[in-house]
């Protein structure tokens, strides 16, 4: 089946300064105006709910656990999507795009009200929380952009995406914002409720995307084919190089959370201490670090990606902006491994994390535009979730080997030095299959 572009006539009293306010951004046509802004309020509250989530998984699993079993946590998300991902490519087989939407999104706004129930009665949830919010992440912002992937040609998407990626931006920023304030007036449980609030209405938004596209006569979506995301992964060349970039280039994050982590916990505990804040208190103190660190990453990636990103598509094309983040991140932990105290640890990761969240994310997205309907999805999904969380794996790894050899903050940066270059090396290999033309056959439809 095609892929269908969502391009609907404009209404005659559709006001013109909506499509020109967003010409600022990105080159976007009158037609293309309410179904982009419709998917950039989807992607926007999907953000805002993940960001509220992950300022409260932070809190929970450092203030129960600390920053050490946090890293080991991580690596078990990638063994749980060993078993996610099969059963996700089978609902997909099943369904339309977008009931599987509906379906997985509901089934997650389930699993937060248990979380609520158990953590209000005073269980630890941490770790289980911990666990859950890396699966939730990855697979519903795959989902999200594989929908997107579908709706729009190569053409259209390049010039597209770049808008989306401003309502993701926005998104995440609020989120974090938001859960930096409500930390001083609600608790961890609390803030799960205001997260369903907002998957419950991206349902809303998805539902409305579709039934526009009905309208303007386009077929409905059939269910995809049979074969697994694994099987669509390991087939292609080109989809096997992105999986293992996505790996190398999480690995690399990762690790810098780690460090990042390390450093906050041993500045909380020095706190209690020194008796400047009590035990009680080494929560909230890590919760409002985070809250306002996502904010700042995600103030500078929304600027990122409303000027920038757009404009370096035009001028160097998706290819090229994959540079843009090893480069930034080669120099951010150059500069960790001379100077590892938290203010320069912090500064270094907010400018890699939020170009990582702009620049890094919309090429990514993009990268799978040229491919068929069962990759966007289906190998999509695996890419986005076990092989990005293979690389939270292979990070505990790292992690415990550094602890048998008591490395330092500085050793783990000069470890990420060696792996982005090993990073830049696979994306000049995508720059290569992407110009040469992206090799379908092994995607096709059966």
């Amino acid at each position: 089946m095609s892929t269908v572009v969502i391009s609907l006539p404009a209404p005659k009293s559709q006001p013109r300064f909506i499509s020109h306010a967003l010409s600022l951004f990105a080159d976007i046509r009158a037609e293309e105006t309410i179904p982009a802004l419709l998917l950039s309020a989807n992607v926007f509250v999907l953000l805002a709910s993940y960001y509220i989530l992950k300022t409260v998984r932070e809190a929970l699993i450092l203030s129960e656990a600390g920053a050490e079993v946090k890293s080991y946590s991580a690596a078990a998300q990638a063994l749980l999507l060993l078993a996610v991902i099969p059963a996700y490519s089978f609902v997909a087989s099943k369904a339309t795009r977008s009931k599987l939407i509906t379906c997985v999104t509901l089934f997650f706004v389930s699993n937060l009200a248990i979380f609520y129930l158990l953590g209000t009665e005073g269980f630890r949830v941490g770790v289980a929380f911990f666990l859950w919010v890396g699966i939730f992440n990855v697979l519903v912002t795959a989902q999200f952009w594989a929908f997107a992937n579908d709706l729009y040609d190569e053409e259209s998407g390049k010039r597209i995406f770049p808008i989306i990626g401003v309502g993701s931006s926005l998104g995440a920023w609020v989120g974090a914002r938001m859960a930096a304030q409500l930390f001083k007036q609600m608790d961890a449980y609390a803030l799960m409720l205001v997260a369903m609030a907002g998957l419950l209405l991206s349902v809303v938004l998805v539902q409305m995307v579709d039934a526009r596209r009905e309208r303007s006569g386009d077929p409905p979506s059939e269910p995809l084919s049979r074969k697994g995301g694994f099987g669509l992964v390991l087939s292609n060349r080109y989809l096997l190089l992105i999986a293992l970039m996505v790996l190398t280039f999480n690995l690399v994050n990762s690790l810098g959370e780690y460090i990042l982590g390390q450093i906050v916990v041993a500045d909380a505990r020095a706190a209690v201490a020194s008796g400047v804040i009590t035990s009680s208190q080494m929560r909230s103190m890590i919760g409002a670090f985070y809250g306002d660190f996502f904010g700042w990453v995600n103030l500078l990636g929304l600027l990122l990606q409303a000027f920038v990103v757009s404009r370096l598509f035009k001028h160097v094309g998706v290819r090229g902006a994959l540079f843009v983040l090893p480069l930034i991140a080669l120099g951010s932990y150059s500069l960790m491994a001379f100077i590892p105290i938290l203010s320069v640890v912090r500064v270094a990761k907010v400018l890699e994390n939020s170009t990582d969240y702009s620049i890094q994310n919309t090429a990514r997205h993009a990268l799978f535009l040229p491919t068929s309907r069962e990759a966007k999805y289906k190998g999509k999904a695996a890419i986005d979730t076990f092989f990005w969380r293979a690389g939270d794996m292979m990070q505990a790894g790292f992690v415990l080997l550094g602890t048998w050899f008591s490395f330092s903050s500085r050793h783990y940066a000069w470890v990420n030095i060696l792996l982005v270059c090993l990073w830049l090396i696979l994306i000049v290999e995508i720059y290569r299959e992407h110009k040469n033309g992206v090799g379908e056959p092994a995607m096709a439809h059966p």
